[in-house]
């Protein structure tokens, strides 16, 4: 295997260069992690980067490295493949929140009962089949085991419904979702979410929708990427919910009030660099008037990761990359931090709970600016 991952993954093309490392967040606060050693130790058949190695699970694969290497070395497959093997072998990575969550993304997979939809809000529209469907990935169940860190993960649903209703959309949520495998893929467990995908494949088909719009830029990268390697064409679009709403914006059909207001912008790992998606979050969000956006010293292509990634290895060095960046934040002199994803609010939110109290900024899900600036 290791052979394969090596000429899939390009890593022969390395030219110890050491650009990766230094533009690794995990290796500005680790001094024993290296992507290019890594994969120096695969080159030189030293049996790849030891299985039982902690190291192995400490990387966010959050594509700045890939994104900067000359020789385009993916990186991020080289240690999803590398984790796969280190699974086969009986090794496993330090799953966070005692691997609840993991767990219930794999107890999914079953012929579990559907989904509770009571979580949705009293007077919000959506509909069992069309044309457009909301997928709204694990944040009804987020919103259980964050409920206590300030973390609303229900209400970014709600507010995304909201905003879609008053675009005019009624927008299907389906009661027989699934996670979208997005946790356990890279974490090295491709039949889980071969798994779970098929099921959502079957549900999309079944309702009829043409689009599928999310909120979480994980979901949204798996279904774009990730699907069609394992699936084929998928036979709908995809898109994020910003995306999704810029046009109905532009248009002039969601009318939002004035808020002054100085915000800076969380870019998400999977929507920008894996993606390709900057401008449409910030589109959407100067279509408020008087917001205005403080972007950080790091942003777009080049924005610090939340820090943490797929619920494995929240460690001294997560944290350290998370208050990092809630610095970055304060320092821009905004008064918000909006995030592009649920799970960066989760993670930047823990890390602000838990950290020294100096960098004082409020963390918001990008829909719920947006809907706490629609005129009624």
């Amino acid at each position: 295997m290791l052979e394969e991952t090596i000429q899939r993954t390009k890593a022969y093309y390395c030219l110890e260069c050491g650009i990766c490392t230094g533009s690794c967040p995990v290796s500005r606060h680790h001094e024993n992690f290296s992507p290019r050693l890594m994969v120096e130790r695969a080159l030189l058949r030293e049996e790849g980067p030891s299985l039982d190695d902690r190291e192995v699970w400490s990387c966010l694969t959050c594509g700045t490295c890939s994104a900067r290497c000359p020789s385009l070395v993916d990186y991020n497959e080289f240690t999803r493949e590398t984790r796969v093997a280190a699974r086969e072998g009986g090794w496993a990575g330090v799953d966070t929140h005692a691997g609840t969550i993991l767990a219930f993304m794999e107890l999914q997979t079953g012929a579990a009962g559907k989904r509770d939809l009571s979580w949705i809000a009293e007077g919000l529209r959506t509909s069992r089949k069309g044309g457009v469907l909301f997928y709204t990935g694990c944040l009804p169940y987020f919103g259980i085991v964050f409920r206590d860190y300030g973390v609303d993960a229900v209400g970014m649903a709600n507010s995304t419904i909201r905003l879609m209703n008053a675009a005019g959309v009624r927008p299907v949520v389906s009661s027989d979702e699934r996670c979208c495998g997005h946790d356990p893929y890279w974490t090295g467990d491709a039949d889980t979410m071969k798994t779970l995908a098929k099921k959502n494949l079957r549900m999309i088909e079944e309702t009829g929708a043409r689009k599928v719009v999310f909120a979480c830029p994980e979901c949204y990268a798996m279904f774009k990427l990730v699907y069609p390697r394992y699936f084929g064409p998928l036979g709908f679009e995809v898109a994020h919910v910003t995306e999704f709403l810029v046009p109905y914006a532009a248009k002039g059909k969601l009318a939002f009030g004035e808020r002054e207001r100085t915000i800076t912008y969380q870019d998400p790992c999977r929507l920008g660099r894996y993606a390709g998606v900057y401008d449409a979050p910030r589109e959407l969000l100067t279509a408020v008037p008087g917001l205005e956006i403080a972007e950080m010293a790091r942003t777009r292509a080049e924005a610090l990761c939340c820090g943490s990634s797929a619920w494995v290895s929240c460690t001294r060095v997560n944290k350290q990359i998370q208050l990092e960046r809630l610095a970055e934040a304060a320092e821009t002199g905004a008064t918000t931090l909006v995030t592009g994803c649920p799970k960066c609010n989760i993670h930047l939110a823990c890390a602000a709970r838990d950290g020294d109290g100096e960098e004082k900024i409020e963390i918001k899900f990008v829909t719920d600016v947006m809907a706490e600036a629609l005129e009624s």
